[in-house]
């Protein structure tokens, strides 16, 4: 197992127990306790996770990354339908569009009316969403099932063949550093084709999301020029990563 698969299942068992035991991560992953202390050492340096005597636990509670196994997630609900509602008015009839998997990306399937829209899509919730709506054509590259998405090793090829208009992604943390960031590996080259495919990229998150970081980087701030939020986003916060060339949204447009 390669370091970068053990990081994930460690993110992964974390996130889904809140804390982790060494004895019991070199028993599950097959390798020494010297190999996992060293793994968190790593870990810990970007900031998901924080050593105890004998294992870890999660930095911040509020980590979920795109790890779903049942319903996308409840918390900060309103703050999540806030900044979609702010994306939605980035949408037009007739947009070709793809929506990430996530749970403000879902907020935004949720609010879409029924009219003339192309909608790529790899998330299970958000189909099952679209598909009531008769006016929008829903395009799925396919594949096998993880948890709530689709994926397809040949997806990444799929939607760069294809003429996106707005791409609307998904974040676990975005940083001034480490710009923005998830936990999970396979879902770093769907994101990475919707990004250089579509003419217009927004990323699309709750205000929590800002300042924190996750395992691995799939984009640089420069690389999207809009970030869609709430407004209990603070002003400093806004301040901050405008003078990093970032343009924010975050109120709903008429």
């Amino acid at each position: 197992m390669t370091a970068i698969k053990r990081y994930e299942k460690i993110m992964e068992l974390l996130m889904a127990q809140r804390e982790v035991s060494v004895a019991d991560l070199a028993e599950r992953l097959g390798v020494t306790g010297k190999t996992i202390r060293q793994d968190l050492v790593k870990l810990e340096g970007k900031g998901v996770l924080v050593r105890t005597h004998g294992g870890a636990v999660l930095a911040n509670e509020n980590y979920s990354g795109l790890l779903q196994e049942h319903a996308p997630s409840s918390k900060r609900k309103d703050e999540k339908q806030q900044a979609a509602a702010c994306a939605l008015g980035f949408i037009e009839p007739g947009d070709i569009i793809a929506l990430d998997s996530g749970s403000t990306t879902l907020e935004i399937a949720r609010g879409l009316d029924d009219i003339p829209l192309t909608v790529i899509t790899n998330d299970l919730y958000i189909i099952g969403e679209l598909i009531k709506k008769e006016q929008i054509r829903l395009v799925v590259p396919g594949g096998f099932r993880s948890r709530n998405l689709l994926v397809n090793e040949d997806a990444g090829r799929f939607l760069r063949k294809l003429n996106v208009q707005k791409a609307f992604l998904s974040t676990t943390g975005i940083h001034a550093d480490y710009g923005f960031t998830i936990f999970t590996q396979m879902h770093v080259e769907q994101k990475r084709a919707m990004i250089e495919t579509a003419r217009h990229v927004y990323c699309v998150a709750d205000h929590a999301k800002f300042d924190k970081c996750a395992l691995i980087t799939f984009a640089g701030l420069s690389e999207v020029a809009t970030i869609v939020t709430d407004p209990s986003v603070s002003d400093d916060t806004v301040r901050k990563y405008e003078l990093l060339g970032v343009r924010i949204e975050r109120t709903s447009h008429d």
